[in-house]
């Protein structure tokens, strides 16, 4: 499954096993074969359409007015941003990947896996950024007497990219309703993802760092007087939408 970050030291013992040389140049140029041509999500090396975009180090985010941008923690480190647009959300992480070939498709058999484990369901259809995985999974806590009724709507996109893997997470109404989701997958296709030089395993997380704003606010004990960006304040810890790891 997909890995939250690991150690500096973890990472380096792993480049020495591995031979990963980051300065070793890309064989060709990166083509996923699921994802439609001339689209986002970005590599940052790519001719990327100007946008005004949050830098979360390994993600770049779009801004949009009415959208709301959240950053959850886990462990005392940033784990995932979230897109928050009404009652709907889109949950963002990008992972590193190998030179050669992408994640999603085994991703997918992996998600498919854990929604029937915990008692969902699921199937592939597809996507605007190929296929996706378009799944009912139940809340957490005891099951009712009408599980079926109480599965709630989730659909994983997902982007492979040159040595990354961005996957997106839409969830609440946007889930089963196309002309909710529209605005979300428009924010998914604007965000650009920073893969960096650095060794990284394949499929660890890549590092989200908070802008600096964000920093300076946390140091001072306090958060910034109004959002520069639209929305809530998105530096508050999020809430997690769904997670399959």
């Amino acid at each position: 499954m997909l890995r939250r970050r690991r150690n500096e030291d973890e990472e380096q013992a792993w480049a020495q096993a591995a031979g990963d040389d980051p300065d070793e140049p890309e064989d060709g140029s990166w083509d996923d074969p699921d994802e439609p041509e001339g689209s986002g999500p970005w590599d940052v090396n790519d001719d990327v359409p100007e946008a005004e975009r949050i830098d979360f180090g390994s993600i770049r985010v779009p801004v949009r007015e009415g959208f709301e941008v959240q950053v959850s923690m886990a462990e005392d480190q940033p784990a995932w941003v979230t897109v928050v647009h009404g009652d709907s959300g889109l949950q963002l992480q990008a992972f590193a990947a190998p030179k050669t070939g992408g994640l999603w498709a085994d991703v997918r058999e992996e998600i498919a896996a854990e929604v029937a484990k915990a008692g969902g369901e699921s199937a592939e259809a597809d996507g605007p950024f190929g296929v996706e995985v378009r799944a009912h999974i139940a809340p957490p806590g005891p099951a009712g007497p009408d599980l079926a009724a109480g599965r709630q709507p989730v659909r994983f996109l997902g982007v492979d990219g040159p040595r990354w893997f961005l996957r997106g997470v839409i969830s609440g109404p946007a889930a089963a309703r196309d002309d909710l989701a529209e605005p979300l997958e428009q924010m998914f296709a604007e965000v650009v993802v920073v893969r960096g030089d650095y060794p990284v395993p394949p499929r660890d997380l890549l590092e989200i760092r908070l802008p600096e704003e964000a920093l300076q606010a946390l140091a001072e004990g306090a958060e910034p007087e109004g959002n520069p960006w639209g929305g809530a304040d998105p530096f508050e810890r999020g809430p997690e939408i769904t997670e399959t790891r």
